[in-house]
């Protein structure tokens, strides 16, 4: 892949530092996801996408390493609280961790 792909990166800062992994969640500007009930709304694009929809694709967790790809954080750092929260809420309904043992 040549073009810059956003990402919102779900683990934490230490672990991401210690293993090289991150995990997370894809994002894209397809108009399609507006219909998509695991694709939440975070905002407008920047850049070449200015003025489109990102969408995070909360049924696409995925893993990779950020330092063999050379991955760098996004200019915009993070969304917001509320739609962090909302991208939690819809990965938590595909997931259903436990909350403790069986």
């Amino acid at each position: 892949m040549r073009d810059l792909h956003p990402f919102l990166v779900l683990s934490p800062r230490r672990f991401n530092a210690r293993t090289s992994l991150v995990i997370g969640l894809p994002m894209t500007t397809a108009g399609y996801n507006a219909d998509n009930p695991f694709a939440v709304a975070v905002g407008t694009a920047s850049g070449r996408k200015t003025g489109k929809t990102s969408y995070v694709l909360c049924h696409q967790p995925k893993s990779f390493d950020w330092r063999a790809r050379g991955a760098s954080p996004h200019r915009l750092k993070r969304v917001a609280d509320a739609q962090f929260a909302q991208v939690c809420e819809t990965l938590d309904q595909i997931l259903m961790l436990p909350r403790s043992p069986p």
